[in-house]
């Protein structure tokens, strides 16, 4: 019996210490839960209720140069619903009129909104969607809806904000507007400039009230954001409008690839418009990629005016030098250049032969004076120095690498000299081009191509972009003098005649150039361009249409394709932008003008209510002589008083009516 007592009692003994252990390690556990690791845990229940929520800041607005918009940041409002936050006094007083209002404002039956308001009650559902979209004065409006204007804690409203970044010009100058996205590289100004657009977020905590919910609360730790400073472009909207509206109206009748106009501002080298236009497989044409930056291509004939510039400048021709076309075809290692007319143009000077865009002609001027290695080092060197070679270096990313080959060059052989001579075996981008041409218009001085003014806070000027110079002289004013010549004759007598106009004056080039030629299973395929300036006498803007493989069926040389694309937006440009000829006013008067006055003056002064000899006189200055005595007039012909009814000295009455009869 006692063994068995003593027994039990060591069991219970056992268990007792069991017990002790696992409250002691309880107790332990408590502890550490309470002081070491307390402030872990708190924080990871912290995180899992509440989170701090980035509040995107507002970013600034793009402008044109006339402050119109081009993008702008919009605020979008989504309401959701707390079914559980009012008291059920407040949600049974209010529920029929905050379902009336929801009923008119957003067109639907006022029993759906109860029905699903009480819904959401009885489920206890705290994060119920109402309506989403909505802008500012929508959701201002809805926030003072019955129960709803008691506020999130009361009301049970939720609220959320999100930041919608809008073009108001839609498509038109899409890509060169452009955008800034996470995970995508910044494409045109609102890449370029993001710096100053994005602005600083804000910071906002939210609760979470289920599952993959959270609700916005608001507190002391919610911060601000601060909005992105605004963006003033040099993009004229009406002049992209222009650009956009020629340069789609030409790509859809000719059923061309894609093309781009650009046009520049001669003596600042603002841009005023970019339009850049691609088909895309419906057929529409919309703005697919920035052609005027990024895409580097064989210019073709266009590049003729640098190879000119090039040989004047090194005084190897004169524009008077003559060349024999020999019958419009002439071989170099077997490969033939050809003129676009059959049979050539004879005997003609450097100025005729560009005027005409003979390519035996002007391949003969570079070849004969730049033969040997050496000597066409100095011809490639010579572009170099114009900065053909190098890219503009613009704000925008995406710009394309020129390549001018050079002797030096591994791939430098027997017929790179000659192509060079009229565009091809080089690549340059249109705007790269253009830089060259406003250039010329601008007697030698190269400005860098510039797509913006300043960077504004409000009234605050943050920064300000002014002109900058690539090359102060990129040729001398004899050369650039030559070739202005040149280019108006182009448009007056030569292969842009077409284009010609007695009332309005251009100057430019053409150019039609093969692409794809290397693949002969292909059709021939061409690139359109003119590139020029207007007015002639007195640049005001320059201009470059690209137009890349057009319907040949239709056309394809560039003064068919390309040059009346820009002869458009010259001319609608230039009727919105008129050169007033202004003609100074003589600082003397003519004689017969101060004897005129004398004579008014002399007797507005010396009548009082009696009527003057007004023979001789305008017959305005009498008409208001007469009437300011009190009298009607009536005038019969015109010019001087001949006849007046009234002998001079009759006293004149009110409303007397007095006859003048001009000469």
């Amino acid at each position: 019996m006692a063994t068995t007592e003593k027994s039990i009692l060591n069991r219970i003994y056992m268990v007792g210490a069991v017990l002790l252990i696992i409250a002691l390690g309880i107790v332990v556990k408590i502890i550490n839960i309470q002081f070491i690791d307390g402030d872990k845990y708190r924080a990871n229940a912290e995180q899992r209720i509440f989170k701090n929520d980035t509040i995107p800041a507002n970013r600034g607005n793009l402008y044109d140069a006339n402050g119109q918009l081009l993008a702008t940041s919009i605020s979008k409002y989504d309401i959701r619903f707390d079914a559980v936050a009012p008291s059920e006094a407040d949600f049974n007083e209010y529920i029929g009129a905050l379902s009336d209002s929801l009923s008119r404002k957003l067109n639907r039956p006022k029993s759906y909104f109860s029905k699903k308001l009480r819904t959401a009650r009885n489920n206890r559902n705290r994060y119920l969607m109402i309506t989403k979209n909505l802008n500012y004065s929508d959701y201002i409006q809805i926030k003072s809806f019955p129960l709803f204007r008691k506020g999130p804690f009361r009301g049970g409203i939720i609220v959320e904000q999100r930041v919608v970044r809008e073009h108001p010009l839609g498509k038109m100058a899409e890509r060169i507007v452009g955008y800034d996205r996470p995970g995508s590289a910044p494409v045109g100004l609102e890449g370029a400039f993001s710096q100053y657009l994005r602005g600083s977020n804000g910071v906002r905590q939210k609760q979470k009230i289920s599952q993959n919910q959270w609700k916005p609360i608001s507190g002391a730790n919610e911060i601000e954001p601060q909005d992105g400073f605004d963006v003033y472009t040099t993009i004229d909207v009406n002049m992209q409008d222009v650009a956009h509206h020629a340069l789609l109206e030409q790509l859809e009748y000719f059923q061309a690839e894609h093309g781009t106009a650009v046009v520049m501002e001669v003596a600042t080298g603002e841009i005023k418009a970019l339009s850049n236009l691609g088909r895309g497989e419906s057929g529409k044409y919309f703005e697919k990629r920035n052609y005027a930056v990024w895409e580097s291509h064989e210019p073709g004939s266009t590049f003729k005016l640098m190879s000119v510039v090039a040989a004047l400048e090194d005084k190897v021709v004169d524009t008077s030098t003559v060349f024999d076309t020999k019958g419009g075809k002439i071989s170099y290692y077997g490969r033939n250049v050809t003129d676009s007319k059959y049979g050539g143009y004879g005997k003609i000077s450097v100025a005729r032969a560009f005027e005409v865009s003979s390519n035996t002609a002007l391949v003969q001027m570079v070849t004969d004076n730049y033969k040997g290695k050496d000597a066409s080092a100095r011809y490639v060197d010579r572009l170099y120095s114009m900065g053909l070679n190098k890219r503009l270096d613009l704000s925008i990313t995406g710009e394309g690498v020129p390549r001018i080959p050079h002797p030096e060059d591994e791939n430098w052989n027997g017929i790179s000299l000659p192509w060079m001579a009229f565009g091809y075996g080089v690549h340059i981008t249109p705007l790269q081009t253009l830089t060259f041409y406003n250039a010329i218009a601008n007697n030698g001085v190269m400005v860098k191509p510039r797509l913006i003014r300043e960077v504004r806070s409000k009234d605050q000027l943050i920064e300000k972009y002014d002109r900058s110079i690539l090359n102060p002289s990129i040729c001398s004013q004899e050369t650039v003098s030559k070739v202005k010549v040149m280019m108006e004759n182009v448009v007056k007598r030569g292969t842009a005649d077409n284009l010609y106009s007695e009332s309005f004056s251009m100057a430019g080039k053409t150019g039609t150039c093969q692409t794809g030629y290397g693949d002969k299973t292909k059709k021939l395929e061409y690139i359109a361009s003119f590139a020029g300036y207007f007015p002639a006498d007195e640049p005001k803007y320059s201009c470059i249409v690209v137009i890349h493989k057009p319907n040949t069926t239709k056309g394809y040389y560039g003064n068919i394709v390309a040059g009346p694309v820009f002869k458009k937006i010259a001319q609608k440009i230039y009727a919105n932008n008129p050169m007033l000829d202004e003609v100074p006013m003589p600082e003397i008067a003519p004689d017969d003008i101060i004897k005129s006055q004398e004579a008014f003056y002399t007797q507005a002064q010396s009548t009082s209510n009696k009527i003057p000899n007004l023979k001789g006189m305008d017959a305005m200055d009498a008409l208001t002589l007469l009437e300011n005595l009190g009298a009607k007039v009536v005038l019969k012909g015109k010019g001087k008083v001949k006849e007046q009814s009234a002998a001079p000295g009759t006293r004149v009455k009110t409303n007397d009516q007095i006859i003048l009869t001009l000469s």
